[in-house]
C-alpha cells in the first residue's frame, strides 16, 4: 500500500482546523475561519502563507490570471477554506484544478459551513501519463 503523500502535514493542518471547528462552531464567514486558522497554525508553529498569488503556467508561459491559494502550509500543501452547508463535486474540482496550474502535488479541502461536523478532503494531482 501506497504511503501517503505529507501525511504528517495533513494531520497538522486538519488538527487546526478541527480546533477552529470546535472552538467557532458554525455560521462565520468563511474569512473569519480563514483567520483563525491562521492563528491556530502561530499557535502549532505550522510555517503558512495567506492569500498566497501562484503563478498559473500554460505550456510553459506564465498567464495574466493568477491563483491566491486562501493559504499554503508547509510551503506545499494548498488548504481551500469553504464555509457552505456542505462540500459538492464543484468544491472538490476547483481544488483540483488550481493543483492541475500549479506545481502542488496536494490540497486540502476544509469545510467550516456543515452543521454537523467539519468537512475536509484530501485532493491528490494525480497527473495524466504522456503517451
Amino acid at each position: 500500500m501506497a504511503e501517503l503523500l505529507y501525511k504528517e502535514e495533513v494531520y497538522s493542518i486538519v488538527g487546526a482546523a478541527f480546533e477552529v471547528y470546535n472552538e467557532l462552531g458554525v455560521g462565520f464567514l468563511e474569512a473569519v475561519y480563514q483567520d483563525a486558522l491562521e492563528e491556530e497554525f502561530k499557535l502549532r508553529k505550522i510555517p503558512n502563507t495567506s492569500q498566497q498569488e501562484i503563478q498559473v503556467m500554460y505550456k510553459g508561459k506564465p498567464l495574466r490570471k493568477s491563483y491566491v491559494a486562501d493559504l499554503v502550509a508547509y510551503g506545499k500543501v494548498i488548504v481551500e477554506i469553504k464555509a457552505i452547508d456542505h462540500l459538492t463535486p464543484r468544491e472538490y474540482s476547483q481544488v483540483i484544478n488550481y493543483l492541475k496550474a500549479t506545481d502542488f502535488k496536494l490540497g486540502v479541502l476544509i469545510n467550516f459551513g456543515a452543521e454537523k461536523e467539519m468537512e475536509w478532503k484530501r485532493v491528490v494531482n494525480t497527473p495524466k501519463p504522456k503517451d
